[in-house]
C-alpha cells in the first residue's frame, strides 16, 4: 500500500524563469569555456591552463570584459585565440543567438519559452516581433564587423603580411564590435597612439556596439518613420554627452601628459583624448599607460567605466539610458513637477524606481568590492586606492582597463572580479531576481499594499 502511494507521487522539478535561463545560460557558457581553455592544445607551451586562469579568461570573454591574468599573445596560440574570439561574440550578442541560428538554419518554429527568454534577453517590453528584432541584430552586428574588418585590413595586411593582418583585422573588429577589448599586440594600442586611422575605426566599432541594435534600427528607420522612441533619443543625448564631455575633460586633464609620443601631432593627441573617451564606456583598448595618467583623468575614466554604454547592446556597466532617467527625474524635481518628463513625454514611475534601485545596487556592490579586495590584495607603496578601484569599475562595466593589478590578483582576488564581470554583463538585476524572486509569493503580494506613511527627505 505504501509502495502503491509511493509510485503515485510525481516528483516536481523545480521550474526555472526566463530570467533564470539567462544567469545559468551564460554560466554555463563560462564554466564550458574555461574547462576547455585548461587544455594543452590551445596554449603556446602546449602546457595545461591553471583553471583559475582558463575561467578568468573565459568569464572575460563571454562577458567581454577585457581583463586576463596571462597575455592572449603570448599565452594562447590560434586556436586559444579562435576559442576566445567565439566566446566574445557569442558573449557580446548574446548565447541565444546559438538556438536562433539553430531554428533559422533549419526552418524550425520557435517556442513561446523559447520567445519568452528573447525577451527578456533583449528587455523588450513586448514578445511580439522578438524573433525579428533577434535577427536584426545577427544581420546588423555580421555587417558592421565585416566593416570594421575591411578597414582595420587596409592597415594590418601591409604591416603584418596578408594571413596574420587579415587575422588580426577579423579578431580586432569582433572584439572592438562586442566591446570585449581583447587583444593581439601584447600592448593594446599603445603601439598605434601616432596611427588616427586606426585609432578612429577602433572607436566607430565600439560606439556601434555600445549604442545599442534597438536604437541603431531607429536611427536606421528614422528616414521612414521620422521619429525616435524615447529610448533611443535618451541614449543618444547621454552618449553624446559623455563622449564630448569626456574628451573636453581629458583634453583639459592630460594636457602635460608624458606618455604621448613626443612628435605627436595636435591631432594625434586629441585622437588620443578622444579614444579614451570612446574606450573607457566599456571596450578596454588603451593607447595610453594609465599607469601615468593625472588622478583627474583616472577618476573620469572610472566614472565613464561606471555609466558603460546602452542598455540592449553589447555593453556593460550602469547604463546610459539609466542614468539619463535619474538626471531626467532630477531636473523634474527642480522643476516642481511630480513626474520625470521628457520631449513630451512623462517617462513610467516604474522605469525611474528600477534605475535608482540599479543605482543604489551598482554603487553599493563596487563599494564594498573596493573594501574587500583592499583587504585581499596588495596595493604598491606608490599607489593608493585607485589602485583597486580602477579595476573593480573596470570589471562591473566590463571594460577591461587595468591599474596594473589584473595580472598580480591573489585566488581570492580573481574570484572576486570573475563574479563582478559576470554581474556586470549578466545584469544586477537580472542576478538579483533571479536569486530572490519566487513566482507565486510575488503574485500574491501584487494584490495588495500596505498603508502610506511619510518619510522627511533632505
Amino acid at each position: 500500500m505504501v509502495l502503491s502511494k509511493f509510485k503515485k507521487k510525481k516528483v516536481r522539478l523545480p521550474q526555472i524563469r526566463a530570467i533564470q535561463f539567462l544567469a545559468l545560460g551564460f554560466a554555463f557558457l563560462i564554466v564550458v569555456g574555461g574547462g576547455l581553455l585548461t587544455l594543452p592544445v590551445f596554449s603556446r607551451d602546449g602546457q595545461i591552463t591553471p583553471f583559475i586562469d582558463a575561467l578568468f579568461t573565459a568569464t572575460s570573454a563571454v562577458c567581454v570584459t577585457g581583463l586576463t591574468t596571462v597575455t592572449t599573445l603570448a599565452h594562447w596560440n590560434f586556436w586559444g585565440q579562435l576559442l576566445i574570439l567565439v566566446l566574445i561574440e557569442i558573449g557580446g550578442l548574446g548565447f541565444m543567438i546559438l538556438p536562433i541560428l539553430f531554428f533559422t538554419l533549419f526552418r524550425k518554429k520557435v517556442g513561446l519559452k523559447t520567445r519568452v527568454v528573447l525577451q527578456e534577453a533583449l528587455n523588450v517590453g513586448e514578445m511580439s516581433g522578438v524573433m525579428k528584432l533577434m535577427l536584426y541584430i545577427i544581420r546588423f552586428a555580421v555587417a558592421i564587423q565585416v566593416i570594421g574588418m575591411i578597414l582595420l585590413a587596409f592597415s594590418f595586411v601591409p604591416r603584418y603580411g596578408f594571413a596574420k593582418g587579415f587575422w588580426y583585422a577579423i579578431f580586432h573588429s569582433i572584439s572592438a564590435f562586442c566591446n570585449a577589448g581583447f587583444d593581439l599586440f601584447g600592448d593594446s594600442l599603445v603601439s598605434y597612439q601616432s596611427d588616427p586611422y586606426v585609432l578612429l575605426v577602433i572607436s566607430g566599432l565600439i560606439i556601434a556596439g555600445g549604442l545599442g541594435f534597438i536604437v541603431w534600427r531607429d536611427i536606421l528607420y528614422y528616414p521612414q518613420k521620422r521619429k525616435l522612441t524615447l529610448h533611443s533619443q535618451v541614449a543618444l543625448l547621454i552618449t553624446t554627452i559623455l563622449l564630448v564631455g569626456g574628451t573636453v575633460l581629458f583634453v583639459l586633464t592630460e594636457k602635460n601628459a608624458q606618455y604621448l609620443a613626443p612628435h605627436s601631432t595636435t591631432f594625434e593627441k586629441f585622437v588620443n583624448c578622444f579614444f579614451m573617451s570612446v574606450t573607457a564606456r566599456t571596450a578596454g583598448y588603451f593607447s595610453v599607460d594609465y599607469g601615468m595618467m593625472s588622478q583627474a583623468g583616472l577618476l573620469l575614466t572610472c566614472i565613464l567605466m561606471f555609466v558603460g554604454g546602452t542598455s540592449g547592446s553589447t555593453a556593460g556597466g550602469l547604463k546610459t539610458t539609466t542614468l539619463g532617467v535619474l538626471l531626467i527625474q532630477a531636473v523634474s524635481m527642480l522643476k516642481g513637477r511630480q513626474h520625470a518628463e521628457f520631449s513630451e513625454r512623462t517617462i513610467r514611475p516604474a522605469a525611474v524606481y528600477r534605475a535608482l534601485t540599479l543605482f543604489f545596487i551598482s554603487l553599493t556592490l563596487c563599494v564594498a568590492m573596493i573594501m574587500v579586495l583592499s583587504i585581499t590584495e596588495i596595493i604598491p607603496r606608490t599607489s593608493g586606492i585607485e589602485y583597486i578601484m580602477f579595476e573593480v569599475f573596470s570589471a562591473f562595466g566590463t571594460v577591461g582597463l587595468t591599474a596594473g593589478l589584473t595580472p598580480n590578483l591573489s585566488v581570492a582576488g580573481k574570484l572576486l572580479i570573475i563574479g563582478l564581470m559576470y554581474i556586470g554583463r549578466v545584469g544586477v538585476l537580472t542576478v538579483g531576481f533571479s536569486l530572490t524572486m519566487h513566482g507565486a509569493k510575488t503574485k500574491q503580494l501584487a494584490h495588495y499594499k500596505y498603508p502610506e506613511e511619510s518619510v522627511i527627505i533632505g
